[in-house]
């Protein structure tokens, strides 16, 4: 009887708990704090989702920390439109954007986000006549006071601070300099890329502090993913999660196994879900280092971030790039900025058998 009595109480409170959870869902302080933490890759180049359309870029809903945030926009407005709509992701319902940096795969859908709400806040990398817009000191030309006014810019006498377009009027962008806290315990890093090809690119990369770790997201990391991580590690030496792409599409294996080897021994990641222009040899690899903490993030998947990744994966760790996968990447890379930018004929020529 007594033990009885003990399952009907614990029921009687765990369905009280469960329907007071679900209907505090909606709201955004504590409830949704509590909210399992997860990624929602949107736009990439390979994926198991036949509801939604593969093509060369990345775009991600993050939602954490009590915030929803969309990490950059892919390439093509009309699929990111579809993409969305088939995960059922409401795209009004936003704390910020993110655009990592000024590449078309990563930006291109900007429009339709604009489309659906037009108010949101962007933080965008700040360049000097970047197509985010941009500002500078009007000491940053030369002047010369022997011409007459006609002859000199704004008379001779130019606004301390000169404001240029952008190609976006009416959007509600901030342009971030510097890496800085932008909510509570949510940092953009901001750094720039030496890599030959973007050089001075400067991108932005996502950093959130949470009780297991960092949580990183990066869009291509140009700047070097060792370098971002390890402005990450400023803000938290334990980096739990690496989400997004490591700019590694066509990198030789030495430098593969560098980066997959600095990653798993020197940062000590907990998980990684490598994506977009990561590249094949770089997921094998990685796969290879991380085991069982290697985490397929195909398009449509939804990663779970919290203590144990793995289990609020869409689809399992062992999930890989399969053969039709890998002809869907192979042609959507040949076509994008990122091979065009590589110069490189031997991976011309692997595309080509």
């Amino acid at each position: 009887m007594r033990t009885t009595l003990h399952f009907v109480l614990l029921a009687t409170f765990g369905s009280a708990w469960i329907v007071a959870g679900c209907a505090t869902t909606g709201s955004t302080s504590s409830a949704a704090t509590a909210a399992p933490a997860r990624i929602t890759v949107l736009y990439d180049a390979f994926g198991k989702n036949a509801a939604m359309t593969k093509d060369w870029g990345y775009a991600a809903l993050v939602e954490i920390n009590g915030k929803r945030i969309l990490f950059d926009t892919g390439d093509d407005p009309t699929i990111l439109a579809k993409n969305v709509k088939a995960k059922g992701v409401d795209l009004r319902k936003l704390d910020f954007v993110v655009l990592s940096h000024r590449h078309s795969d990563h930006m291109g859908g900007l429009s339709y986000l604009l489309n659906v709400n037009p108010k949101v806040k962007i933080y965008a990398p700040k360049e000097s006549f970047g197509i985010f817009g941009s500002d500078l000191p009007s000491k940053f030309y030369r002047k010369d006071e022997s011409l007459p006014a006609e002859m000199r810019y704004y008379d001779g006498a130019p606004p301390k601070i000169m404001k240029f377009g952008t190609a976006f009027p009416g959007a509600n962008i901030e342009l971030i300099d510097t890496t800085m806290e932008v909510a509570p315990g949510i940092t953009l890093i901001a750094l720039v890329s030496d890599a030959p090809g973007t050089k001075e690119l400067k991108e932005l990369s996502l950093a959130i502090n949470t009780a297991d770790g960092i949580v990183l997201v990066v869009a291509c990391s140009h700047p070097g993913i060792e370098t971002i991580v390890a402005e990450a590690a400023k803000i938290n030496p334990h980096i739990h999660f690496i989400a997004g792409g490591l700019h590694l599409v066509v990198a030789q294996d030495p430098a593969i196994e560098k980066v997959a080897t600095a990653l798993h021994d020197t940062y000590k990641v907990d998980f990684i879900a490598p994506g977009h222009c990561t590249g094949e040899p770089a997921f094998a690899a990685l796969r290879r280092m991380f085991g069982d903490r290697y985490l397929y993030a195909g398009l449509g998947t939804t990663l779970g971030v919290g203590a144990n990744p793995r289990v609020a994966s869409e689809r399992g760790s062992a999930d890989v790039l399969d053969d039709s996968d890998l002809r869907t990447y192979h042609t959507l890379f040949a076509q994008s900025d990122d091979f065009r930018d590589s110069g490189l004929d031997a991976v011309r020529l692997a595309l080509a058998r």
